[in-house]
């Protein structure tokens, strides 16, 4: 019976990804340049936008990653989801109505686009560094959570996971990028939020609702015990932790080159703030229900030997085998959706911003579109050996989450809603920023920041204090 139920799981994922890849490669004829390719032709409407960004948002860690915080640490994961959803809501009122107006005026391709005219090109080319170096983790994590759905329904080994799933976002992704991406995610949208309502209702019914819940979880850690006050409490996973959540992920969500490129897509001004809000509202609710559900499978499951199994776990052991088919694509497409925005991340750092941006400013745009399916081929491949080396997702994340945080964070804010930061401040700022990043995650640092702060957010609100401190000698310097 359990093998005939697993054999069904892989017939629904191969349908699906096969699926997945047919719709990428019919979207290809409407691909002739690389304005088609990294900004749709600036023909998203608010409701593609928000279906795109949602899609590429949901993914490895806010399900199989939050999912495992939640059954590690309770119900404290959700700030996770909080953080990211703040900085959605930032990117829809603020950041990205701003660097629309400009791109669409300018007409960008990418962020770097904009870091150079506002900058330098050099500046440009080290924050595409830290992209390119960055997105490579962060698509290992989303192709490290493709790997334990597979392994958990299927006996899948990892390694064998890694790379299927690898092929199957490479395959559609190279086709038509942003455009591909975007028709794929709205049939992706729609089924992770049909699959996990569906398995949320189900692993309700099976734990006996909350007070199934605590009543499990009583006889697990013990009634009103420390352990099970901590586990149900919003500030179980420490202050700290959660600040650090916010100062790292609500900043990644509104400077993430992937998400202001999807942005860049918009048809209009409206169309960016509805879809964008949207999206940042939808995240917010959804992280309860992927909570739930990583809780749900510790108070049936309370020895898992790896917490990132718990929602592949709780998909297939809480729940009949239509629903759990169905929240297993829905799973399956939260991966490969953020993976498909991740190499189109890629192909816009290596590609556009770096090889256009330094080395061939005259390229033309079929040999820029030919050049950025190559560099997708390439990151594939290197996805790949870094999910095999990589533990597990939050791990990939925070890499990724790192670098683009505090490298980004300070000198887009200050670009954008300022007229006096410069090059040399900007360039200051992040590599300082990054600089105690490292040194408070090194060995060698007695602490791991300052006061509750963990490295990236010290490393953040340093990279502030050193552009209002080059802003204030610079603005000293000329009245002198």
């Amino acid at each position: 019976m359990r093998e005939r139920k697993m054999n069904g799981y892989l017939i629904v994922i191969i349908v699906y990804s096969v699926a997945m890849v047919g719709i990428g490669f019919l979207l290809t004829k409407k691909v002739t340049g690389a304005v088609d390719f990294f900004t749709a032709g600036r023909s998203l409407s608010g409701r593609m936008l928000f279906t795109t960004l949602l899609a590429a948002n949901i993914g490895a860690g806010s399900t199989v990653g939050v999912a495992g915080l939640a059954y590690k640490f309770g119900i404290s994961a959700w700030w996770w989801i909080g953080g990211s959803g703040l900085g959605s809501l930032i990117l829809a009122f603020w950041v990205g109505p701003k660097i629309y107006q400009i791109a669409k005026l300018r007409q960008y391709l990418t962020l770097g686009d904009y870091l150079e005219e506002r900058y330098s090109k050099y500046f440009r080319s080290f924050i595409s560094l830290m992209m390119g170096i960055g997105t490579l983790a962060i698509f290992g994590g989303q192709l490290i959570g493709i790997a334990w759905i597979l392994k958990t329904v299927a006996e899948v080994p990892k390694e064998v996971g890694v790379i299927l799933g690898a092929g199957v976002v490479v395959l559609y992704s190279v086709a038509g990028g942003l455009l591909s991406a975007a028709g794929v995610n709205l049939i992706q949208v729609v089924i992770k939020l049909v699959g996990f309502i569906l398995a949320g209702i189900a692993a309700y019914i099976t734990v006996g609702g909350f007070s199934g819940i605590m009543e499990k979880s009583s006889i697990i850690m013990g009634v009103n015990s420390t352990q099970q006050i901590q586990y149900f409490s919003w500030d179980g996973i420490g202050i700290t932790v959660i600040i650090g959540f916010f100062l790292m992920m609500t900043p990644s969500f509104f400077v993430s080159p992937g998400l202001i490129g999807k942005v860049y897509g918009a048809e209009s001004l409206e169309a960016v703030k509805k879809g964008t809000a949207w999206n940042g509202v939808v995240q917010l609710i959804f992280g309860f229900l992927i909570v739930f559900l990583g809780i749900s499978t510790y108070v049936m499951f309370p020895n898992l030997a790896n917490p990132e199994l718990a929602l592949p776990t709780a998909i297939v052991e809480l729940m009949p085998f239509w629903i759990s088919a169905l929240a297993l694509a829905a799973i399956f497409s939260a991966e490969v959706s953020t993976a498909d925005a991740v190499l189109y991340m890629i192909a816009g750092a290596w590609a556009n911003d770096i090889y256009k941006g330094v080395f061939n400013p005259k390229v033309s745009t079929e040999k820029l579109l030919l050049v950025s399916r190559v560099v997708m081929l390439i990151g594939g491949i290197f996805g790949i050996l870094l999910a095999l080396k990589l533990p597990d997702i939050i791990s990939s994340l925070t890499i990724f989450y790192t670098l683009m945080s505090v490298s980004l964070t300070v000198p887009l804010l200050f670009g954008l809603f300022t007229s006096i930061a410069d090059s040399k401040g900007a360039m200051i700022s992040s590599v300082v920023g990054i600089f105690i990043t490292l040194y408070y995650q090194s060995p060698y640092s007695l602490t791991k920041g300052i006061w509750i702060l963990n490295p990236q957010s010290t490393g953040i609100l340093i990279s502030f204090f050193v552009m209002l401190s080059y802003i204030s000698y610079k603005k000293l310097f000329r009245r002198n």
